[in-house]
């Protein structure tokens, strides 16, 4: 269960690899979280994340989970949530893809969708659906300001997000009310330069006082919502001319 200030004593990673969930995991586990499933693709990376974890202390399992196959997620999700409780699922998993060349292959392009949206709604829900069954617990989920409005640069992988987003929030308003806390998250470009990015690190921080504070939506940084309420109504013939 989770403490007086919302923290989680058991975390569920949906995609194990990804480094703003590992920094999350670590900084939780530093606070009180003691149980952690890493659910990813079966790789040297995910056991190696696993092993940095349990060097901090706590009992970290992992479990072969795929984004890519939706038919699985509630089996493989279901066996997790019968073994334990889960105060936290951390919906983390997506790929950036490869505009340039993603725009001139379909297949990519539909890979990248249907990773970042398609199985997201699927993990989402199954998710979802465990933790209203036990009464409480929390869902974060790692959207990006890549959703906020498309770019020439990023477009597919933008528009992955924005239904991740959408969705995301209308899940939270389906929830509201049964115990389950939904909350949405969009950092800046992580590891890039300029007033849009951000690190792990500090998206870490900010999931941690999302959740003391029960926030629905988390910006990082949080000048983030200011800048894009400005973009969002910006002419689309200037935003075109903008380097961002």
């Amino acid at each position: 269960m989770k403490d007086a200030f919302g923290l989680p004593q058991s975390l569920l990673v949906l995609g194990g690899t990804s480094e703003i969930a590992l920094a999350t995991a670590r900084r939780l586990i530093a606070r009180r979280t003691r149980t952690v499933w890493l659910a990813g693709r079966p790789s040297p990376a995910l056991e190696q994340a696993a092993e940095g974890l349990r060097a901090l202390g706590a009992d970290v399992r992992t479990v072969a989970f795929d984004a890519l196959d939706p038919a699985s997620h509630e089996t493989v999700l279901g066996k997790i949530f019968a073994e334990d409780d889960i105060d936290l699922v951390l919906l983390a998993f997506g790929i950036l893809g490869d505009q340039a060349h993603d725009e001139r292959d379909p297949v990519r392009a539909v890979q990248v969708a249907q990773t970042n949206y398609t199985g997201a709604v699927s993990a989402g829900l199954v998710a979802a659906s465990a933790l209203q069954t036990q009464g409480h617990g929390s869902l974060v989920v790692l959207s990006s300001v890549a959703g906020e409005r498309a770019r020439r640069a990023d477009f597919i992988y933008g528009s992955s997000k924005a239904g991740l987003d959408t969705f995301a929030q209308g899940l939270g308003d389906a929830l509201h009310g049964t115990g389950v806390h939904v909350m949405v998250v969009r950092p800046g470009y992580v590891r890039g330069e300029g007033p849009l990015s951000t690190t792990p690190e500090a998206v870490a921080t900010a999931i941690e006082l999302g959740l003391r504070r029960r926030s629905e939506v988390v910006w990082v940084p949080g000048a983030l919502r200011l800048v894009m309420a400005a973009l969002r109504h910006t002419p689309r013939a200037l935003f075109r001319r903008l380097s961002l």
